[in-house]
């Protein structure tokens, strides 16, 4: 509990379930400011102590109605409010730059719904496959139909098809080692983030590792950089996120693959493929586990990735890519703003 979003273009219209509670405001320039202070830490942490329940944590609207919200001046509500609205106009744009890009990528390579490629006349949900495409696995889920349906409509629209490891679309994959960690305080170490935090702009939960004790580790193999793509690879398989400037040497845990792009003219490029659906399904085929669900850095870089004909399009795809994570790193900027304006001049003015 205690995630909290603000509806703006993206959301708007969308239905969501019964763990997500609405609400709406008299005067508009209370949405944002509501919003900043149960994004700020006194505000979440009170939050999260409404919860209730064993098991499963749960808040009520009851609950939200009893929360004390600071009485500031309209003046200084009006200024968070619109740092937090510009936050999330740029986001919406940043999602909507993305979709372009993604239907570029589909327009060019004549790509019709994931679905389409994956009908099956038959009743039986069974399919022959060659010994000589075996390539070691015997789990079905490897070699179900719309995986090689993809690479075939891939091979006959694109100029070629590559595969991750290729030197033209990385310099590395990176898959960390597991270890024991060492938490520290807040400012006292490194930035630690997970695999369910890889959608979040500013993540929440954040966790500090400590760098006297894994401070190697941290440069060889956990540090994020500026347009790696990641990839989780345990338990949820496949959730694809571009590394914003925001996340620059932030930590991630050993459940997210790093790919290290070979340059800028490819970083946004292999992100948009991989988080599209067709990338979805090429990576989670690799999935192997009987209770966890895993992949590892070997099955990534066989994934194959497509070059386009057009190389002006591809060129295009990349730069709508990187454009989108640099708004969002505008809009994180700007609700960093609203949250140290909320702290200094709200929850501790003098």
């Amino acid at each position: 509990i205690g995630n909290v979003s603000y509806v703006s273009n993206t959301l708007a219209g969308r239905v969501f379930s019964d763990d997500v509670i609405r609400i709406t405001f008299k005067k508009e320039y209370d949405l944002g400011y509501v919003y900043a202070f149960l994004k700020s830490k006194v505000g979440n942490l009170v939050l999260q102590t409404n919860g209730y329940g064993a098991v499963i944590t749960h808040i009520e609207p009851a609950h939200l109605s009893e929360i004390r919200v600071p009485d500031a001046p309209i003046a200084l509500r009006k200024i968070i409010h619109e740092l937090i609205d510009r936050s999330f106009i740029l986001r919406d744009e940043s999602n909507e730059m993305i979709e372009e890009a993604t239907r570029l990528l589909k327009e060019e390579l004549q790509l019709p719904p994931v679905y389409e490629m994956g009908n099956d006349s038959s009743e039986l949900n069974a399919y022959n496959v060659k010994l000589s495409a075996l390539n070691l696995r015997l789990d079905a889920s490897y070699h179900v139909p719309i995986v090689g349906s993809i690479t075939s409509h891939l091979k006959k629209y694109a100029a070629e098809v590559t595969t991750i490891d290729d030197k033209r679309i990385s310099k590395d994959i990176i898959l960390p080692g597991r270890f024991k960690r060492v938490y520290v305080g807040e400012g006292e170490g490194r930035v630690f983030i997970g695999g369910k935090q890889l959608y979040e702009l500013d993540p929440s939960n954040k966790k500090y590792l400590s760098l006297s004790q894994h401070g190697d580790r941290i440069e060889k193999q956990l540090e994020l950089h500026e347009n790696m793509t990641l990839i989780t690879c345990s338990g949820t398989i496949g959730k694809v996120a571009l590394v914003g400037k925001h996340w620059e040497g932030w930590a991630a845990n050993q459940h997210i693959i790093r790919i290290v792009p070979a340059s800028e003219d490819v970083a946004g490029y292999i992100n948009v493929f991989l988080a599209s659906d067709y990338g979805y399904r090429l990576i989670t085929r690799h999935t192997y586990g009987a209770v966890i669900d895993e992949i590892d850095d070997t099955h990534v870089s066989r994934i194959p990735i497509p070059l386009l004909k057009n190389q002006d399009v591809q060129l295009q795809i990349n730069a709508l890519a990187l454009e989108a994570n640099k708004k969002r790193y505008e809009a994180y900027k700007l609700e960093q703003k609203a949250l140290e304006i909320m702290d200094k001049e709200v929850i501790y003015a003098k």
